[in-house]
């Protein structure tokens, strides 16, 4: 018979990981496959998000899946929330968090503290930083706080063929600096704002794929043993 010591050896504890990446990188197809694993294994779980491409209460991804998810405001506990739906009899096992970066830093307070006072793993996606190359208030936080901090392994490539480092704000396809930190779109959109990664040599220079063509550069990718050896 194994002492109280000796059994919690065997107690599986609780995570906060925080999958980051660039825009274009499968951040939200990693938070649906998440879901789905935990989900075919008996796991019982919630889906967050906010400021979803797809509109409200909704997680997509850019491959055509989705899922419903709990829509989060600046008003949304995650504390309160979660402790609501245990005290009316429902179970739950994990979080998935998308659009993390949305979040502000106490929320990701809050989710920390579901994490070790309730044992509910907690898997958080976002951008790290913003088209500023700022980081975000949520993700700043979740750097602070997660017990892991992955990059995503697939990685968004700049028009040039180079890996995309930077989220770009882009005004009918010219690059800017300006405006709010928050502002949604996607990249590749028809919208005159937009968005576009870049490597951070054409992030510094300002050269999006527009005005790389407008200047008669190619925006065909190199082959690899030209981009290694620098252009």
């Amino acid at each position: 018979m194994l002492n109280e010591e000796e059994l919690w050896k065997y107690v599986a504890v609780a995570e906060l990981v925080f999958y980051a990446g660039t825009m274009d990188c499968g951040k939200s197809t990693l938070a649906l496959q998440t879901d789905h694993n935990h989900a075919s294994r008996g796991r019982s779980g919630v889906v967050f998000t906010r400021l979803d491409r797809a509109g409200t209460s909704v997680l997509s991804s850019r491959l055509g899946l989705e899922v419903p998810a709990v829509e989060v405001d600046s008003e949304l506990n995650f504390r309160r929330y979660v402790v609501d739906r245990l005290s009316a009899g429902h179970r739950i096992d994990y979080l998935i968090c998308d659009e993390a970066q949305f979040y502000t830093p106490d929320q990701i307070e809050q989710i920390a503290q579901l994490v070790d006072d309730l044992s509910i793993d907690a898997y958080a996606f976002g951008i790290m930083t913003d088209f500023r190359t700022k980081l975000f208030p949520g993700s700043a936080r979740l750097v602070e706080l997660a017990d892991r901090v992955q990059y995503l392994q697939v990685e968004a490539l700049c028009w040039c063929g180079q890996r995309a480092l930077h989220n770009a704000r882009t005004i009918a396809g010219h690059m800017t600096i300006d405006g709010d930190q928050v502002l949604v779109g996607d990249v590749n959109s028809t919208e005159e704002i937009s968005y576009e990664v870049l490597c951070r040599r054409h992030y510094w220079a300002h050269l999006t794929a527009k005005t790389a063509r407008s200047s008669h550069i190619s925006t065909e990718p190199l082959p690899f043993g030209q981009r290694e050896a620098g252009d």
